[in-house]
C-alpha cells in the first residue's frame, strides 16, 4: 500500500511521509530526469537533516564505528612495523586509542563546520604509503636489536627514543603537508585542480596505494597462511555470497511494539565478523596447544597469548593529547612525500562528497561546501599530526556505502559516531584489546582490503574510453612505472647521489612512493597527449561528480554554516564594509545566505502560480 502523501502548506515545496515520521524536502517543479537522478532519496527512512530517536542514533552510530574499524585498526598496526614497535603491544594500543580519538574529533568538525554531510572521518591509506617510504630511508631503518623480542625493553629510554623520533618525523611532515590542503580548501583552488585531474590520473594513483602495500599484507599473512586464508575466505563469504541474506533481530517501536526486524549484517560488517571468527579460532587453537609454543616454529605468530599481559597493563582511562610523543620534527623529504598523499586524498574526497549527498537525500554539494570540506580535512590532518597518530584523516568511502545499506542518511547519526569514537579513544583497554589480534588474521584482512582499494582505483576507468590506444598506453605505462621505479630504487638506495643531502632525501621518498610515480606519469601524459574530453573521460566524469547545485534551491538549508551563523553574516555584512566576506570561496554566497530568512522561498513563490506538486521521499 502506498504511503499517505502529506503536502505542506508552504507553496513551492512538497513533503512526503516516509512512514517513520520523517520527511525528505525537495522543491516542486523538478524535471523528470532530475527525479530519476534523485531516486535514491525516495528510499530513505531518514534524510540528511532528520533526527532519528536517540536510541536509533546510538545503534546506527555504533554500526558506523564498526564499519570503520578495519582501517582504523590496520593503519597503526602496519605503521608499528616501520616504527620498530612490533614487540611493544602497549604502545600499539596507545596508537589505536589515539587514532580513534582524533577520528571522532575530526568527524565532529567535518559534520559541523565542514561539508556538513553525514560522512565519517578516519585514518587514510593514501598517507600510509608515503609514510612507509619516509621510514624506509637508511637513517630511519630500525636497529637490529629492536627486531629481537628478547632484547627489547619497552620502558628503556633508548627504545622509547627509537620509535618516538620516527613518530615525530611523521608528525611534522603531516602537519606541514596538511597546511597545503587547508590552503587549497579555503582558497577554492580544489576546483582548479579538478579541471586537470581525470580518471586516467586517479586510477593509477588509487590503485597503486593497494598494490604498493602487498609486501605488508604478505609478510603478516605469511606468519600462518592457513589462518590468513581462513580470514580471507570468511570475509569473502560474508561480503559476497551472504551479503543479501538478512538476519532477524529483536526491535521495538511505538507502532509495532516488540517485533522482529531484518538486518543485512553480513553486508554491513563482513570485515569485523571475519576477523572476530578467525580470532576466536586462534584463541581455541592456542588454548588446546595446537599452535606451536616455540618462537622459532612456523605458526607461532598465530597464538593469541603473545601479548596477553598488554590488556592488564593498559590503563582504563587515558586521554590522548597533542605532542604526547614530543616536539614534531620536519624534513623536506617527508613533506614532499606527504603532499603526494594529501593531493590524492583531496581528489578522492570530492567524489565521496557527491556520493554521500546522493545517498543521504541531500542536494549536490555547492562549491563553498566542497571547499570547506577539503579545508576541514586539512585541519583534521593537522590535528592527527599534532596528536601523533602517524597518519592523517580523510572521508571514509566504506561509511558512505553504509548509508545506502541502512537507508539512514541523517547526519545526527554520524555526530553520534564521532562522539562514540572520542569516548572509545579515551579508554586505553579498548585499544589494547585490538593489539592482541594475531598478525596472520590482520594479514588475511589486508589481502582483501588492499585488493579492494586497487580495484576501486581501476573502477575510475569506466568514465574513459578504454578502447582508445591512447588511454591504454597512459594507464599501462603509469601502472608499470609506478611499480618498477620504486622497486629498483629500494634495491639500489645509493643510486641517488646529487651531492645535496636534502635533495637526495626528497627524491628517495618520491621515487619510492608508487602512488606518486603512477599519478605523476598519468597526470603529465593525460594532459599532454592529444585527446578529446570524451575520450579522456572528462565529460562523463564531470556529469557523474558535478551536478549543478543551483537546480536545488534547498541547498542552503543543508550546507550553510550552523548555529544561524550564515544569518548573522547576512545581517552583519549587509550594511557594513565587510560585504566581501560573503564572496570568500568557503562562505555561502549572499543569495544563499539571504534565503535563510525565507528558507523555503515562501514570499517568492506566493507571487507565482502554484506549480504541480511532486512528492519525493516515499516509504521503505
Amino acid at each position: 500500500m502506498a504511503p499517505e502523501r502529506k503536502n505542506s502548506e508552504l507553496d513551492g515545496y512538497a513533503f512526503s511521509s516516509n512512514g517513520a515520521g520523517r520527511f525528505c524536502k525537495l522543491p516542486q517543479g523538478l524535471e523528470e530526469e532530475t527525479l530519476s537522478v534523485e531516486h535514491s532519496r525516495s528510499k530513505l527512512a531518514y534524510c540528511v537533516m532528520d533526527v532519528p530517536p536517540w536510541y536509533l542514533c546510538i545503534l546506527l552510530g555504533v554500526q558506523h564505528c564498526l564499519t570503520a574499524f578495519g582501517g582504523l585498526i590496520a593503519i597503526p598496526l602496519i605503521l608499528s612495523q616501520a616504527l620498530c614497535l612490533q614487540h611493544d603491544a602497549l604502545t600499539q594500543g596507545y596508537l589505536i586509542s589515539t587514532i580513534f580519538f582524533v577520528s571522532g574529533l575530526c568527524t565532529l568538525l567535518q559534520v559541523t563546520f565542514g561539508v556538513r554531510l553525514p560522512i565519517l572521518q578516519g585514518g587514510t591509506f593514501t598517507l600510509l604509503a608515503p609514510s612507509l617510504a619516509v621510514l624506509s630511508m637508511p637513517e630511519w631503518k630500525c636497529p637490529a636489536w629492536t627486531q629481537n623480542a628478547s632484547l627489547v625493553n619497552t620502558s628503556s629510554p633508548a627504545f622509547i627514543e627509537v620509535w618516538q623520533s620516527r613518530m615525530r618525523e611523521l608528525q611534522g611532515s603531516i602537519m606541514v603537508g596538511s597546511c597545503f590542503q587547508i590552503l587549497v580548501g579555503f582558497s577554492g583552488l580544489i576546483g582548479l585542480f579538478m579541471r586537470f585531474i581525470g580518471p586516467l590520473t586517479i586510477a593509477p594513483t588509487i590503485s597503486l596505494i593497494g598494490l604498493s602495500l602487498f609486501d605488508s599484507a604478505g609478510t603478516s599473512a605469511g606468519n600462518h597462511w592457513g589462518v590468513a586464508a581462513m580470514t580471507t575466505v570468511l570475509i569473502i563469504i560474508f561480503s559476497q555470497y551472504l551479503r543479501d541474506m538478512s538476519v532477524p533481530f529483536p526491535a521495538y517501536n511505538k507502532t509495532k511494539s516488540f517485533h522482529s526486524a531484518k538486518m543485512y549484517i553480513f553486508q554491513i560488517l563482513p570485515v569485523l565478523l571475519g576477523i572476530t571468527l578467525s580470532w576466536l579460532v586462534c584463541y581455541l587453537l592456542t588454548t588446546y596447544e595446537v599452535l606451536p609454543s616455540h618462537p622459532e616454529k612456523y605458526g607461532y605468530q598465530a597464538r593469541t597469548d603473545l601479548k596477553g599481559d598488554v590488556i592488564a597493563q593498559a590503563p582504563w582511562f587515558r586521554l590522548p593529547y597533542p605532542g604526547q610523543w614530543g616536539m614534531p620534527t620536519v624534513s623536506l623529504a617527508g613533506v614532499f612525500g606527504i603532499l603526494a598523499g594529501v593531493t590524492s586524498s583531496m581528489v578522492e574526497s570530492v567524489g565521496d562528497y557527491h556520493a554521500c549527498a546522493r545517498l543521504s537525500g541531500a542536494p549536490p554539494p555547492p562549491k563553498h561546501a566542497i571547499n570547506r570540506g577539503v579545508a576541514m580535512e586539512g585541519v583534521g590532518c593537522l590535528l592527527a599530526g599534532a596528536w601523533g597518530t602517524g597518519n592523517g584523516t580523510t572521508s571514509y568511502s566504506e561509511n558512505v556505502g553504509a548509508l545506502g545499506i541502512t537507508k539512514v542518511g541523517s547526519r545526527m547519526v554520524i555526530v553520534t559516531s564521532g562522539i562514540l569514537m572520542v569516548i572509545m579513544g579515551t579508554f586505553g583497554k579498548i585499544g589494547a584489546i585490538f593489539t592482541t589480534i594475531p598478525s596472520p588474521v590482520i594479514g588475511g584482512m589486508l589481502l582483501v582490503m588492499f585488493g579492494v582499494i586497487s580495484a576501486a582505483g581501476v573502477s575510475n576507468l569506466q568514465y574513459a574510453d578504454m578502447n582508445s590506444s591512447r588511454n591504454i598506453f597512459i594507464f599501462g605505462f603509469s601502472m608499470f612505472t609506478g611499480l618498477a621505479i620504486p622497486n629498483w630504487i629500494l634495491k639500489n638506495p645509493s643510486a641517488i647521489a646529487t651531492g645535496l643531502i636534502e635533495l637526495d632525501h626528497v627524491l628517495q621518498v618520491l621515487l619510492t612512493t608508487s602512488m606518486f610515480m603512477g599519478g605523476f606519469f598519468g597526470f603529465v601524459l593525460d594532459n599532454t597527449i592529444p585527446g578529446s574530453k570524451r575520450e579522456r573521460g572528462l565529460e562523463a566524469w564531470s556529469e557523474a561528480h558535478h551536478e549543478d547545485p543551483d537546480n536545488f534551491p534547498e541547498s542552503s538549508m543543508v550546507y550553510n554554516l550552523p548555529f544561524s551563523f550564515s544569518s548573522r553574516l547576512s545581517s552583519s555584512f549587509s550594511s557594513s564594509w565587510m560585504k566581501w566576506v560573503c564572496y570568500l570561496p568557503f562562505c555561502p554566497p549572499t543569495k544563499s545566505i539571504s534565503q535563510e530568512q525565507d528558507p523555503l522561498g515562501i514570499m517568492e513563490n506566493k507571487a507565482k502560480p502554484d506549480p504541480p506538486q511532486i512528492a519525493i521521499g516515499t516509504a521503505l
